[in-house]
C-alpha cells in the first residue's frame, strides 16, 4: 500500500485538489512503516464508553508478515492473522473462528493508493505531540463531504509508525480511538506470534468465505468515492449462507450482507441500529434480508442500502 505512490499526479476529473508533497509524504511513511516493521505493543482501542485493551505483535520477513492480537480484556480471545485468512481462538469454548477478511485494522489502517484519498480528503499537518515515549507529528484528514469521517493520525517523527488514530464525526467530536501506549520497534521473532493455543480437541467453525459473484445484485448508484473491492459468499451457521459485498473509500469499508429468507419463519428486522462508530441498516429486497454494516456515518450506510436492488439475470 503506497508502494505505486506518486506526488504531483493529474487526479482526473474527480474534483480532487492537488496536495502537498509533504503530507502525502507522511501518508507513505506511516503506510511503509505499518506493513514493512515487525513490532509489538500494547494498545487500547475507546468507543463511547467502552473501551479494549489489546497486545499486538507483528513479525515481517521475506515470505511475508503474521500478526498476532491478543484481547486483554472480558472474554480471552486471540487473533493470528496470515495475508488474508484470520484465525480466531476461544478459549473459553475451545473453538477456532476461521474467516477471510479484506478489511484494514489498526495500524496497518492507510490503502495502497494515497491519490484516492485526495480525491475526498483535504490533507494536512496537525500539532506535534508526545505518544508512549515517541514524538509524534498529526497527519489530519478532513472529508469534503458528510460521506464519511475526519481522521487524525498521529506518526512517530523517524520511523513513521502509527501511534494513535481518532476517528471524528462532521463536527469534529471524537467517534473513536485507537491508542499505544506502549510499542516496541524491532526485536520480534517469528515463535513470538505463533498461537499460545494447542487447537488439538478443539472445534472448528470455516465461514469458508471465498470470492465469488453474486449474479443479479448490485447498487443501482454507487456512493461517491466508494467503489466494490470484493464479493464473497460465506457460510451462516450449518444450513445458511449469504453474500458480502464490500465497498471501500480506501479508508472507510461498507460490508453488503445479502441473505435469502427462503423458509425463514421470524419477522426481519429491518431499520437503523448504531455501535458507536459502526451503523447498520436492514431492508428487505426480492425475499433476500439486506444487511448494511460500515464504519460510516449512519446516512452513508442507509444511502447504500437503499441502492441495493436485484435485477434478474437475462
Amino acid at each position: 500500500m503506497l508502494r505505486a505512490f506518486l506526488v504531483v499526479v493529474a487526479l482526473g476529473s474527480g474534483g480532487a485538489q492537488a496536495q502537498s508533497p509533504e503530507t502525502l509524504g507522511w501518508l507513505r511513511k506511516i503506510h511503509d512503516a505499518t506493513q514493512k516493521l515487525s513490532y509489538s505493543g500494547t494498545f487500547v482501542y475507546q468507543n463511547g464508553p467502552r473501551s479494549e485493551t489489546s497486545r499486538i505483535t507483528r513479525y515481517v520477513d521475506a515470505a511475508g508478515d503474521i500478526e498476532k492480537l491478543e484481547v486483554l480484556d472480558g472474554m480471552p480471545r486471540e487473533i493470528v492473522r496470515t495475508k488474508d485468512m484470520v484465525r480466531c481462538y476461544l478459549p473459553g469454548s475451545r473453538l477456532v473462528k476461521v474467516d477471510r477478511r479484506t478489511e484494514r485494522d489498526f495500524p496497518a489502517l492507510l490503502p495502497e493508493r494515497i491519490t484516492a484519498l485526495a480525491r475526498h480528503y483535504d490533507i494536512s499537518l496537525g500539532e506535534t505531540r508526545r505518544i508512549a515515549d515517541f514524538d509524534c507529528q498529526a497527519v489530519v484528514l478532513t472529508p469534503r463531504d458528510n460521506l464519511r469521517y475526519g481522521y487524525r493520525l498521529y506518526a512517530d517523527t523517524n520511523s513513521g509508525m502509527l501511534l494513535k488514530a481518532v476517528t471524528v464525526d462532521a463536527a469534529g467530536e471524537q467517534v473513536e480511538q485507537f491508542t499505544f501506549t506502549q510499542l516496541t520497534i524491532g526485536g520480534v521473532s517469528r515463535e513470538m506470534v505463533k498461537s499460545r493455543h494447542a487447537s488439538r480437541g478443539w472445534r472448528t467453525e470455516d465461514t469458508e468465505a471465498a470470492p465469488a459473484r453474486l449474479a443479479g445484485w448490485s447498487l443501482s448508484a454507487e456512493l461517491p468515492g466508494f467503489h466494490k473491492v470484493v464479493e464473497l459468499r460465506r457460510r451462516l451457521g450449518e444450513s445458511r449462507s449469504a453474500g458480502q459485498m464490500v465497498y471501500s473509500d480506501g479508508l472507510a469499508a461498507v460490508s453488503v450482507f445479502i441473505e435469502s429468507l427462503e423458509g425463514r419463519s421470524d419477522p426481519v428486522r429491518t431499520g437503523l441500529a448504531s455501535m458507536g462508530a459502526i451503523h447498520i441498516y436492514t431492508r428487505e429486497v426480492a425475499n433476500h434480508m439486506v444487511t448494511v454494516v460500515g464504519e460510516a456515518p449512519a446516512t452513508s450506510v442507509q444511502r447504500i442500502a437503499n441502492a441495493v436492488e436485484y435485477r434478474r439475470p437475462q
